[in-house]
């Protein structure tokens, strides 16, 4: 009997098996991978997920992480890494720091960013009348300052006692008062109006009777 695979030659079975090939399929590797291929592999998919895992933090959490690998790598202690809150200033510290009762043409001549906080917030304040601190009125010792927009819806100052520690409503009397103070290390003198009430007015004019 004839064997006819002897009148082909061998690359037609090369081509046969290339034409049973489908276009986007992939092509075949062997059953043993390559040791670095390998490696390489794993790396990459390994750097995917610290990648995934950093994005899905949020900075405080990166932040955080960094340390402790810093730590766990170069040694140290964590008490290393805290910083010192001893000079921390609110807002607030900043406005007192910097408030002034008036504020003239050379107190504007120099802004700095915590004077233009200040100023702003004195902006803010009713200058009609005052809010008064009697509590030390025999020692002839008196705190005045402006009232804030709570103050002024409420009435408070001008339709009640402008003591501050008094609300009081009958009665009341307008004084004008020229308030003696120092600020900033500098004397300055403040025309000011005060509504009070009977008993608050006698602690104004305690030292004056």
């Amino acid at each position: 009997m004839t064997n006819f695979s002897s009148f082909f030659p061998p690359t037609f079975r090369i081509e046969e098996d290339a034409l049973l090939i489908k276009p986007f399929q992939k092509a075949k590797q062997g059953s043993v991978v390559h040791r670095q291929f390998a490696a390489e592999e794993c790396d990459r998919e390994e750097a995917r997920k610290r990648r995934f895992h950093l994005i899905s933090m949020d900075a405080y959490e990166r932040h955080k992480k960094f340390v402790h690998d810093y730590i766990l790598y170069y040694g140290g202690k964590i008490e290393d890494f805290r910083r010192s809150g001893v000079n921390d200033k609110t807002d607030l510290d900043v406005i007192r720091e910097n408030h002034r009762f008036l504020w003239n043409e050379e107190d504007e001549a120099d802004m700095n960013w915590e004077k233009r906080l200040a100023k702003k917030y004195y902006d803010k304040l009713f200058k009609e009348y005052c809010i008064a601190d009697l509590s030390r009125y025999k020692e002839n010792k008196f705190g005045f300052r402006w009232r804030h927009e709570k103050e002024v819806i409420s009435g408070k100052g001008q339709f009640s006692c402008g003591n501050k520690h008094c609300d009081e409503t009958e009665g009341l009397k307008s004084w004008e008062v020229n308030f003696g103070y120092i600020e900033h290390g500098e004397k300055r003198n403040a025309l000011v109006k005060l509504r009070l009430c009977p008993e608050c007015s006698y602690k104004l004019n305690f030292h004056h009777r």
